[in-house]
């Protein structure tokens, strides 16, 4: 397991409605601030301002297909053009199981991306991709 120190962060945050809402700086858009949300945009500020990941290279609940169903990958990371990484984030007091794992593993059967990442906010797994076999690693790649 992984283990991160989330950076100090000014959020932009707004109620309506008895709702709260938190700004995500990558979609430009006010969100429903809900458990995972939080989780995600913690996750990728560290990626942006810990990582130094270009924020022009994320791509927030990109969508594919799999097979006839539309799915939603939390982060994806591009490098090279290409999809480099992809994030899954589930709320901080989700367990992350091998369901989570195979979430993100059939993702990636679209994806084809070097890195997987699954993280409940304070749980984080990472696997690097190679040859079709994913090894577990024991820190967040740098972009370089």
């Amino acid at each position: 397991m992984i283990s991160i120190i989330y950076p100090k962060h000014e959020f932009r945050f707004k109620k309506e409605e008895e709702k709260e809402f938190i700004f995500d700086e990558i979609r430009k858009q006010w969100l429903r601030l809900t458990p995972e949300e939080w989780v995600r945009q913690n996750f990728l500020q560290y990626l942006i301002i810990t990582k130094k990941y270009p924020a022009t290279l994320i791509a927030v609940e990109k969508e594919i297909k799999l097979g006839e169903l539309k799915k939603r990958c939390d982060i994806v990371v591009y490098k090279n053009a290409e999809p480099w990484m992809i994030v899954e984030c589930k709320e901080m007091n989700a367990v992350l199981n091998e369901s989570t794992l195979e979430q993100i593993l059939r993702y990636n059967m679209v994806m084809k991306v070097d890195y997987l990442i699954i993280t409940n906010g304070k749980d984080i797994h990472a696997w690097n991709i190679a040859d079709g076999i994913a090894n577990e690693i024991n820190s967040i790649p740098d972009f370089i």
